[in-house]
């Protein structure tokens, strides 16, 4: 802690922030954002901006320039600072003034200079730094002093002392870790990466006796030796170490002359031994303690190089901050060198000075700008193209930092130098012209120059450029559309402008390409002017680029708005790039579409158009529009009136329709109520004939002879025969097969159709050779049978067939008994033939008991007189048959129609 309360106050809280701090995630929302959401969104706009002005592009030139591999990784990943505030920036334009001025006669040494931040963090993890990691820390303290006295030495000589004051400042208050440096070199000789004797007092003791010890092993072994090769016992004399332990070579065949040796390791082909001699293993014992006592006196020294390293950790972080801010200041230095640059005029809302000039009338004064990116595309072009460059930047890593060949000042024709003019009080700017005119591309300068100075670096201008201080720079340029986020062009334009509107403060810069656009131009056009009217009084300056030239009348109504135009040469038919502020330009479609040798025919109806256009033209257009609208909206009432006539015949027809079946429901009921007491009276008056017969026939019975009995038997079964005649239901349409056959309606006969419970129909298309006929019941339309149709003539003819004699009617009712089959579906009426889910069941899938099951209990339930559909399908086949064989049987069933051609795997069944 007591490190901490000795270091100066602006590394407690470092003034100067990175453009890669801070990128929160947020959530779009309609609704008003707490301070937090905004700050976030804030910070995620400004780094999309960064990239949108190809901020890493020119952080990249930079780091060309660079003289520390610190200040490389920085300015390469685009993390240079840039100030927060004016302070800030005025602060880092003064270093790199300071800089620039001492490359013209002086040079730093940044060699020795090392990034050791990982060394330090190794060092306060706990672990263990080597000999290499130590001299690299002492090295760049030691190169870090140096880089500090000279800047002093520089700074006390001469009258531009105070020149180079803004960078003694920058290491004034760096604590340089002399002592540690000190101990380093005392405890370490980084030459020969060694811990000298003189690190501690027992490390030398115990080198100095081990030193000894050596010796005297040496002189043993080298005694025993010679003796081993004076005996023959080996070629020469050879002494080794095996296993940590010093030894002799002997041959196997000799192993006597060394009584009670240790057999330490054997050679390869197993014909010497390696064996330690009786007298040395004490020795070598010694050796072993020796050696592990001195690595252990050495690794307490290292680990107490590493803890003082540790302890200071935050001087040593603070101490490389301030070598790399030195190392950027030189750098902008170097890049401003290489591309003309001059210093900025940056001036603030609270602090209008810089200029002498009280009455300063423009905000933003720039003359013969460049952008950066372009100058390197023309340096390339060049017949020298960037040796000087990429060499300095070689020399520039060797610790020169000076540029002395790679200045631009013979390149001058690429990129076309623009100017920017900007009235104070002007709070937005309107930029039109034709396309590939460059409007986008002088935004993205004035964006780009604005962040340069926030950042300290020097413009590619002439003169001395002179812009506000934004501490905002927010930019909407380009496509925004995303399938992930279902976001069309538009929509991304509109939401990223909605964003830059929720952060927007009095001091920001936005900038807006192409505002309004992917939409209706009447509804871009008004969307774009109230945007602008928004922005005129919440920020300081808004630059956008259109093709609405509505946009530029903005100007007649309100002094905060200037217009400006990408000029174009009309003889040459392309655009010169130069900015003519104040003036409105055209987008000069046509010229630049007929220039690159597009139809004229397409050219001149073009031209026609825009005639017509135009605004003197606009009245007449409006009134011929008016016309088209009145008509099309009488013609759309007119419709509307059609379809409200309709849709009230429909309802007409659908209560009408409805009331009929409420009706036809009501006059069932009843008929059913009285056909039912009429069947019970006739049923009553049936028994008590019959019974009068029967009591008769018993009778006649008792008293008349056997050769009576046939002719009371015919008696009494023609009275019975009459009396079942006379309580028999007769068919309206009851006419023989012949009288069917032979009809034949005309098309517009009205006809009876069998189930229809009397209604008429009208004969729509005359019978084919199929025996079908289309007739109609109101407004629905079917195809019937002739056989089930009956003319208007035959339902009379049989209505007078009801008064024939009792006896003919008993034939009839005979005929009827013994042909069943003949007249069956003209007994009772089963109405129309379609099928519901009510009248059908499904055997479909069923087992054959299933089935039979399923079949029996849909004839129970049926009414009288209905219709069943039963649905057995194709299969095996055995479902079917069951099912026939059911409906042949079954009482209820009065006859079943199987499946036709039309009718597949479905069977009929008429229910009594």
């Amino acid at each position: 802690m007591q490190l901490i309360t000795n270091l100066p106050t602006s590394f407690i809280k470092s003034p100067i922030l990175s453009p890669k701090a801070l990128k929160p995630s947020f959530s779009l929302s309609n609704s008003r954002k707490s301070n937090s959401d905004r700050f976030a969104l804030s910070q995620t706009l400004q780094s999309e901006t960064l990239k949108i002005l190809e901020w890493p592009s020119v952080c990249k030139q930079l780091s060309s320039f660079t003289s520390t591999s610190m200040g490389s990784s920085v300015v390469q990943n685009a993390e240079i600072p840039i100030g927060q505030t004016w302070e800030e920036s005025q602060k880092l334009l003064d270093q790199t003034a300071a800089a620039a001025a001492m490359m013209d006669s002086w040079t730093l040494d940044f060699s020795g200079i090392e990034d050791v931040s990982g060394i330090v963090d190794s060092a306060v993890s706990g672990q263990l730094l080597t000999l290499l990691e130590l001299c690299a820390m002492r090295g760049t303290l030691r190169a870090a002093k140096r880089l500090f006295e000279k800047l002093e030495q520089l700074a006390a000589s001469g009258d531009c002392s105070e020149r180079y004051l803004p960078l003694l400042e920058i290491l004034k208050d760096c604590n340089f870790q002399v002592e540690l440096e000190h101990k380093i070199q005392f405890c370490i000789d980084c030459n020969l990466l060694i811990i000298l004797d003189r690190a501690s007092e027992d490390l030398e003791i115990i080198r100095s006796e081990r030193k000894r010890n050596m010796g005297n092993l040496d002189s043993l072994l080298k005694e025993v030796s010679s003796r081993i090769f004076q005996a023959g016992a080996i070629d020469r004399p050879l002494i080794t170490k095996r296993r940590s332990r010093m030894c002799v070579g002997i041959r196997v065949s000799h192993r006597s002359l060394l009584p009670d040796g240790v057999v330490l390791d054997v050679s390869s082909s197993g014909a010497t031994y390696f064996m330690e001699p009786k007298e040395a293993v004490e020795l070598n014992n010694m050796e072993v303690r020796l050696s592990n006592s001195e690595k252990a006196e050495e690794i307490a020294i290292l680990s107490l190089l590493t803890s003082e390293i540790a302890e200071s950790e935050i001087e040593i972080k603070y101490l490389l901050d301030r070598i790399l801010d030195v190392d950027l200041a030189f750098a902008r230095a170097a890049y401003a060198q290489w591309m003309n640059g001059v210093c900025p005029i940056v001036t603030s809302g609270d602090c209008e000075a810089i200029s002498s000039e009280a009455d300063y009338t423009l905000s933003v004064d720039i003359d013969g700008i460049q952008h950066p990116l372009l100058l390197e595309l023309s340096v390339r072009k060049s017949s020298d193209p960037l040796e000087s460059y990429s060499g300095n930047a070689v020399q520039l890593g060797n610790g020169n930092g000076k540029m002395t060949s790679g200045s631009l000042s013979g390149v001058s024709t690429f990129p076309v130098p623009i100017d920017i003019k900007i009235e104070g009080g002007k709070r937005v700017v309107v930029i039109s012209g034709p396309n590939t005119g460059g409007k986008t591309a002088s935004m993205k300068t004035l964006g780009l120059a604005s962040l340069m100075s926030k950042a300290g670096m020097f413009l590619p201008a002439k003169n001395s450029p002179r812009l506000p201080w934004f501490n905002l720079i927010l930019a909407d340029i380009g496509d925004h559309q995303s399938l992930e986020q279902n976001l069309s062009t538009f929509s991304g334009h509109i939401m990223r402008i909605c964003n830059i509107l929720e952060v927007a403060s009095k001091e920001s810069l936005v900038l807006i390409d192409e505002i309004g656009s992917g939409t209706d131009p009447s509804e871009g056009v008004a969307l774009s002017t109230s945007i602008l009217q928004y922005l005129k009084d919440r920020v300081n300056l808004a630059v956008v680029t259109t093709h609405y030239a509505d946009l530029s009348i903005l100007k007649e109504k309100d002094s905060q708005f200037e217009n400006a135009a990408m000029e174009f040469s009309p003889e040459t038919l392309k655009p010169t790039y130069q900015i003519l502020w104040g003036s409105t330009g055209d987008s000069n479609a046509l010229s630049i579409a007929e220039s690159i040798g597009f139809d004229l025919n397409i050219i001149q109806r073009a031209q026609q158009w825009v005639e017509r256009l135009k605004p003197e033209n606009q009245q007449e257009r409006k009134g011929v529009l008016y016309q088209s609208l009145v008509q099309e909206r009488n013609k759309l009432e007119a419709q509307a009136r059609r379809a409200a006539s309709l849709h009230a015949e429909i309802m007409d027809l659908y209560h009408e329709i409805k009331n009929e079946a409420e009706d036809l429901d009501k006059r069932e009921t009843a008929l059913r109520a009285r056909e039912t007491q009429r069947v019970q009276r006739n049923l009553k008056t049936a028994k008590s004939q019959l019974e009068t017969v029967l009591q008769e026939f018993e009778n006649q019975l008792r008293t008349t002879s056997a050769d009576q009995f046939n002719s009371l038997i015919r008696k009494s079964e023609s009275e019975i025969a009459s009396v079942v005649a006379t309580h028999c239901p007769r068919d309206v349409f009851s006419v023989s097969e012949t009288d069917t056959k032979s009809y034949t309606p005309k098309i517009g006969e009205q006809i009876f159709v069998k189930g229809l419970g009397g209604k008429l129909v009208t004969v729509v298309e005359a019978p084919e050779d199929d025996e079908n006929i289309l007739v109609q019941h109101g407004k629905i339309k079917v195809r019937l049978k002739k056989s089930n149709i009956r003319s208007i003539a035959s339902s009379k003819k049989n209505a007078t067939t009801r008064s024939v004699p009792s006896k003919q009617q008993g034939r009839r009712s005979k005929e009827l008994q013994c042909h069943p089959e003949v007249e069956k579906d003209e007994v009772a009426s089963y109405g129309p033939l379609v099928q519901t889910s009510k009248n059908s069941v499904d055997l479909r899938g069923m087992r054959v008991e299933e089935a039979s099951y399923h079949l029996d209990m849909a004839i129970s339930v049926s009414g009288p007189y209905s219709v069943l559909f039963v649905v057995h399908g194709m299969g095996t086949g055995a479902v079917k048959e069951r099912a026939l064989e059911i409906l042949n049987n079954h009482p209820r069933v009065a006859k079943f129609a199987q499946e036709s051609p039309l009718n597949y795997g479905c069977t009929v069944a008429y229910i009594k």
